[in-house]
């Protein structure tokens, strides 16, 4: 079984997949997608979306960290994976599965489900670029409208080289609303030669356990999950047999809060102290009374100011 962080715009970022990655459970980390629209970026780029490449493209934990490229651009998405290859990243995925609207009307993420044969030139091309050692994979949902064209986009996806797909079971138009649809991850595995990684609506070790006995899968990807749950990870490895308590939550937003002082900007390290907080209320109350207090609130500072933890 292997388990990975899901890749998670604007929420992932270096200090997510540092604090996740040190309380453990995760073999692998995915970048959030870097848009490659009209040229090879330049590595200033690749450093402020994945700066682990600077460090062997692994967080400090030692998890390795693929980076994720978006665009409906076979051969400017090539140009950039063979970059990215020589910058030092570990492997390579590809992003067909991002429902944001403005992502996809400019030609990325789900709406390129529409047409397998699109992803299967992406996916070839990429393939051809990066150096055999370096794996190559992509991340999909369902379908855009529908889930007409699941299995024909992971054959196409397959057949163009990848390594790996990971499967949001939901399609474009779903959304992040519950249920995901684990029952058609079975028949996809079955099709397929390389493995297949689940992903959507894991929150629980319970979930975990439904999905695996529902889908088949042994890889796992979760997201929101580990987010709301900190202690996800090291559950479904069989490291932890409950969540974490509130106090020991509350040290690891303090840690956070010393990460996130790079940003240097009080605003943006309040507001991602707020996400996180937000996030938990879904695993603990505590979370929801504190966000109710902290909702306010302007700094960071203030922001751990208002967590109690024992000596």
């Amino acid at each position: 079984m292997t388990l990975t962080l899901a890749p998670m715009e604007g929420v992932v970022d270096v200090h997510m997949r540092d604090i996740l990655t040190r309380i453990g459970g995760f073999d692998l980390c995915v970048s959030e997608f870097v848009r490659v629209s009209n040229h090879v970026l330049p590595a200033s780029v690749y450093h402020q979306y994945c700066p682990e490449l600077k460090s062997g493209g692994k967080t400090a934990a030692g998890v390795p960290v693929h980076v994720q490229l978006m665009g409906g651009d076979p051969s400017l998405l090539a140009e950039n994976a063979a970059f990215v290859a020589e910058l030092g990243a570990p492997g390579i995925d590809i992003n067909f599965g991002c429902p944001a609207k403005t992502v996809n009307r400019n030609d990325a993420g789900a709406t390129l489900l529409q047409w397998p044969h699109r992803l299967n030139d992406i996916v070839s091309a990429v393939r051809r670029a990066v150096p055999a050692a370096i794996p190559v994979s992509a991340k999909m949902r369902l379908g855009f409208m529908d889930k007409s064209l699941y299995m024909e986009n992971a054959q196409a996806i397959q057949s163009g080289g990848a390594m790996k797909l990971t499967v949001h079971a939901r399609t474009k138009l779903e959304g992040y609303k519950a249920p995901a649809h684990w029952e058609y991850l079975a028949p996809l595995r079955e099709s397929l030669t390389i493995p297949l990684v689940a992903n959507g609506e894991i929150w629980t070790r319970q979930d975990y356990e439904a999905c695996k006995k529902i889908s088949g899968c042994t890889h796992f990807m979760v997201g929101r999950g580990a987010i709301a749950r900190p202690s996800l990870a090291l559950e479904i490895a069989g490291l932890e047999q409950a969540p974490f308590h509130w106090a020991h939550v509350q040290k690891w937003l303090v840690y956070y809060r010393d990460l996130i002082r790079v940003m240097d900007h009080d605003t943006r390290e309040a507001g991602r102290l707020k996400q996180w907080i937000k996030l938990l209320a879904r695993s603990y109350d505590e979370a929801t009374d504190l966000f109710t207090e902290i909702r306010r609130l302007k700094t960071p500072d203030e922001i751990c100011a208002a967590l109690t933890i024992p000596v």
